[in-house]
């Protein structure tokens, strides 16, 4: 049995999590059940005062029950060096007080080991890290050139319009070929977001799903398929996707083994790859969902393996 390890979360505050299909909850409710003491504390509780990271934290304990999934412990100011895991695990958006957060964490890791690398995450945009694999990936265009977005449009025919830094399907849009609302779209874009868009080519295997693959420390342990809703271009579950049990192709299985080593190499225990047809449209770093979705079909307990992963890595120190 492994030893008992003190594990602070970072996270977004815990009572407005959705624990059906929340990833953070599945692996803070392992960690519980091997017996591990989690602390809750979320990202503005973090500091930085002569060179030691520190965080006000609550002990927490879970219950897998809905309305009633929380108890928080007395608050405490603590060390985060004295901690043996931080779980970096508040949602994007990936903006300037995301990068901070990864500024300060890096401070403590690997002594105390961050899941993910913090400095890997920052340096690692989940929509620029796949370009590293052209040939894995639709045609895509990064720029915030209208002439370019447009040219790219006349070549492709349809594509996806996305904010670069974006999350969870939002700013999302499938243009086609004769949509006149492209020039309206990019004022709109330029007025709320000084970074560059995303353009990609649109993939019609999209209505047969958006498959999210899991991988543990740089190798594949589980998948699901999202499927859009008959009116929307987006597969995300929060905005009517519908999950659906499936297994891996051996294209993804390709997909996998090309970007596996790279992954390892970064420290990424925990990451989730977006993967429509035959091609790969996101790498997720932050903090990956789908753990609770392959669990409930019958897949891999993937918060025991990366539990596993987490504890081989603290006793090899």
């Amino acid at each position: 049995m492994a030893k008992q390890l003190n594990v602070a979360v970072q996270m977004d505050h815990v009572s407005t999590i959705q624990i059906g299909g929340d990833s953070t909850f599945a692996m803070c409710l392992e960690a519980q059940q091997r017996g591990h003491r989690l602390f809750h504390y979320t990202p503005e509780q973090l500091s930085l005062r002569d060179g030691i990271v520190s965080a006000r934290v609550e002990e927490m304990t879970l219950k897998d029950k809905v309305g009633d999934h929380y108890v928080l412990g007395a608050q405490q100011k603590i060390n985060l060096a004295e901690m043996d895991v931080v779980l970096l695990r508040q949602d994007p958006p990936f903006d300037m007080s995301y990068i901070t957060s990864t500024h300060l964490l890096e401070r403590i890791h690997p002594q105390t080991l961050v899941v993910n690398d913090p400095a890997w995450v920052r340096n690692s945009p989940e929509k620029i890290f796949v370009t590293e694999f052209p040939d894995l990936m639709p045609e895509t265009l990064i720029t915030s050139d209208p002439e370019e977005i447009a040219a790219f449009r006349r070549d492709m025919g349809d594509i996806i319009i996305k904010p670069l830094y974006g999350n969870g399907g939002a700013g999302v849009f499938h243009l086609r070929s004769d949509d006149m609302n492209l020039s309206s779209l990019l004022e709109m874009f330029g007025q709320m977001f000084r970074e560059p868009l995303i353009a990609q080519r649109y993939l019609p295997a999209v209505r047969s799903g958006d498959k999210r693959i899991i991988l543990v420390d740089g190798v594949p342990v589980g998948a699901i398929n999202r499927i859009p809703a008959e009116n929307d271009a987006r597969s995300n579950m929060h905005v009517g996707g519908r999950a659906e049990p499936i297994g891996l192709t051996d294209r993804e299985v390709e997909i996998c083994s090309r970007i596996g080593p790279s992954l390892k190499e970064r420290g990424f225990l925990l990451v989730g790859i977006d993967v429509i047809g035959d091609v790969m449209t996101e790498i997720n770093v932050t903090s990956p969902t789908g753990i609770r979705e392959v669990k409930k079909f019958g897949g891999t307990d993937i918060s025991a393996a990366l539990w596993d992963a987490i504890e081989s890595r603290r006793s090899d120190r």
